[in-house]
């Protein structure tokens, strides 16, 4: 099936790299291709760097040993956000199941309260990881870490 509507894919937002070693990973982008690092969560293995301007674009590089066994990709793609709270219900019309941040069927986005950006996952025929995510406004929350919109609102009274 495909998307009823179609939600308007305005950019490419991320993508996702595996690396063998994630320490020399952050020198090689960081220190020698200037990229400024974003966030880093030493318990995943994982490492975010900006491109351009923060909250632009993306690259997320992954220890190869965070994702055993999977050379799944990662890909985000930016939309706006009344598409992303569309995107749960027009996704699972079509037959793709929507996902959360910890990869459970959602009906909301999740925020990602470091950014804060809020997005909605799901997975291609190959079992690529694709998200639909939007920068939000308003300050970074790292101390709220992944949770439901409903509750980011309620957190922080967002409209």
């Amino acid at each position: 099936m495909k998307l009823e509507t179609p939600i308007a894919i305005a950019d490419l937002f991320e993508a996702h790299l595996c690396v063998s070693d994630l320490d020399r990973s952050i020198r090689f982008y960081g220190e020698q291709l200037g990229l400024p690092l974003a966030h880093v969560v030493p318990a995943r293995n994982v490492a975010f760097f900006w491109i351009g301007a923060p909250g632009k674009s993306m690259l997320g590089l992954w220890a190869e040993i965070a994702v055993a066994g999977s050379r799944a990709a990662h890909l985000a793609f930016q939309v706006e956000l009344a598409d992303l709270h569309a995107a749960p219900s027009r996704l699972g019309n079509a037959g793709i199941k929507p996902l959360d941040f910890a990869g459970a069927l959602t009906e909301e986005p999740v925020v990602l309260a470091w950014m804060p950006a809020a997005s909605v996952y799901f997975r291609d025929p190959d079992n690529n990881l694709l998200e639909f995510i939007t920068m939000l406004p308003g300050p970074a929350r790292p101390d709220l870490e992944v949770l439901p919109w409903s509750d980011w609102v309620r957190r922080t009274s967002v409209p």
